[in-house]
């Protein structure tokens, strides 16, 4: 019996361990579009400290290039194509990021917030 009762809180402990890091490293994804040199939306909200993959579609027929210094990225994405951003966990606050070839148009933020 008491091997029994032990091998049942075995699976029970496994079962939460791998249920409690399921949620831990979760992707959400969230898409972008480029269109006529803008990001829509404008403005994208997130979650805090979730690992985040941003599918960044650009519908012009020129290249553009998807920067960001504050979160540490560039990225050149053909015309009528899409490119794919993975960016770790982020603190609350404001990230701001612009296409380089139009950055006077093509702006956007991505705003992180506490769930």
């Amino acid at each position: 019996m008491n091997i029994i009762y032990k091998n049942i809180l075995k699976i029970i402990l496994l079962i939460y361990t791998l249920l409690s890091t399921t949620q831990i490293y979760a992707v959400l994804e969230y898409d972008l579009i480029i269109k006529e040199h803008k990001f829509y939306p404008e403005i994208l909200e997130v979650p805090a400290r979730t690992k985040i993959k941003l599918s960044v579609y650009n519908q012009d027929n020129s290249v553009e290039e998807f920067e960001s210094f504050d979160l540490k990225r560039e990225k050149i994405i053909p015309g009528n194509s899409q490119i794919k951003i993975t960016l770790p966990p982020l603190k609350p606050g404001d990230y701001s990021f612009f296409g380089e070839f139009n950055p006077e148009t093509a702006q956007g933020i991505l705003r992180v917030l506490e769930k």
